[in-house]
């Protein structure tokens, strides 16, 4: 079982991604909260939690972590400080710790941020958060999703490096495809847009 760190576990995709984990043969979820209120819901569950603000130092979260999964979010409130800069501390602490892999939630337009003007700083932070990771020496998936929904997933999307379009997807699929693209072969060194589609998951996936 490879241990996997979720930044944003509080968080309502993080939830579904810790709850993935938690039910999978191969993945065990490492919760990361920023405070200390939001431990219980996971420990009851039998999850392991780690304490840690990324505002503050995160160099202690990734000891005996595998891989990491980065769906941490400010919800628009400071986005510099958490999208980019939390997500480049964490890059840089599994980096030292050498996971094997790191997984980042993006967004559709972190290629363009200046595309959408009301969401040109959130997409600002995530381009740069991406770049860094691209240029870390880690094994990286990058997903960029579209509008996130809270509809039912079907566990089927579509999936090209620039899809060209805009489009919604469920935050069920999106936590499913941040977990498929965990795997040693699957989207390695890619970054990709998903939407809703009628591909299954796992065969769109890049392997």
């Amino acid at each position: 079982m490879e241990n996997i760190l979720v930044a944003g576990a509080n968080g309502t995709t993080g939830k579904k991604i810790v709850d993935l984990l938690a039910t999978s043969q191969y993945f065990n979820p490492v919760a990361m909260v920023r405070k200390e209120s939001q431990k219980k819901q996971f420990e009851d569950k039998n999850i392991t939690t780690v304490l840690a603000d990324l505002e503050k130092d995160v160099s202690h979260t990734t000891e005996n972590i595998d891989k990491i999964i980065f769906a941490a979010g400010s919800g628009g409130k400071n986005v510099e400080a958490v999208d980019q800069e939390g997500a480049k501390k964490l890059i840089d602490a599994g980096r030292k710790s050498n996971v094997r892999k790191f997984v980042m939630l993006s967004s559709m337009g972190a290629d363009n941020p200046e595309s959408l003007e009301e969401l040109k700083d959130y997409l600002k932070a995530k381009q740069n958060a991406d770049i860094y990771l691209k240029a870390s020496s880690l094994t990286y998936s990058i997903v960029r999703p579209g509008a996130l929904t809270d509809e039912k997933g079907n566990g089927k999307i579509e999936l090209s490096s620039k899809l060209n379009k805009s489009g919604e997807i469920s935050r069920d699929d999106v936590a499913q495809t941040l977990v498929h693209a965990l795997h040693d072969s699957a989207a390695i060194n890619n970054t990709f847009e998903i939407i809703k589609g009628e591909t299954l998951i796992g065969k769109a996936i890049p392997s």
